[in-house]
């Protein structure tokens, strides 16, 4: 304990609980890197399927709708990832011109405030889809509908009649993944734990700078 005590902060190692997060997060990102080479495949064969049907006289309207809501997703699963591995957009003309202290301070803003966002992301889709007042309601969409003016678990898609809620569920989990994530930036940028590297999605973009 106490030669833990005498190490600087980013050396020492993190508490259990902030562990925890971070294992849960780098659990997270795996599943997510799963779910992406499962959607852009899902989206090469709905592709070339349209193109083939199309070719042959027999399109299949269906597709571009499942191509549609295949593209959501991505995009989303590969948002949330994007935020774990520090590979967001960011504005650097300010920070370049700060000292290290400085730029520290900035991370830390900049980590807040997508947690802050990715939090308020939720509150706003628990709102919306109101899972108290459709239980509230048996689970009875026209009746939910007709009390609180919100039809969301009334709709279908046009074309593959899907629910449109199944589909749209999309958002609150995006909102909890990235909070996961903007949580877990946040601890290293606090030093309460080592900075940790992603292997797997290094070996698929080099380039990338953890």
């Amino acid at each position: 304990m106490e030669d833990s005590a005498r190490l600087p902060a980013a050396a020492r190692p993190p508490e259990p609980v902030v562990r925890r997060v971070l294992d849960a997060s780098d659990a997270l990102l795996r599943l997510e890197r799963w779910l992406l080479t499962f959607l852009m495949t899902l989206l090469v064969v709905l592709i070339l399927l349209n193109v083939v049907t199309r070719y042959a006289g027999v399109p299949l309207y269906w597709v571009d709708e499942a191509s549609v809501y295949a593209v959501v997703w991505l995009t989303f699963v590969g948002a949330s990832a994007m935020t774990r591995l520090r590979l967001d957009f960011a504005v650097t003309m300010l920070t370049d011109k700060l000292g290290a202290r400085a730029v520290q301070v900035a991370k830390l803003i900049a980590s807040g405030g997508v947690l802050f966002f990715a939090l308020a992301l939720f509150a706003m889709c628990w709102l919306w889809m109101d899972p108290v007042g459709i239980a509230r309601a048996g689970f009875d969409a026209k009746a939910f509908a007709g009390e609180s003016f919100n039809f969301l678990y009334t709709e279908r898609t046009q074309t593959l009649e899907w629910p449109v809620w199944v589909l749209q569920l999309i958002m609150p989990i995006f909102a909890v993944c990235m909070s996961l994530h903007a949580l877990a930036n946040l601890l290293e940028d606090l030093r309460l734990a080592p900075r940790r590297l992603h292997p797997a999605f290094q070996a698929a973009n080099p380039d990338a700078v953890n």
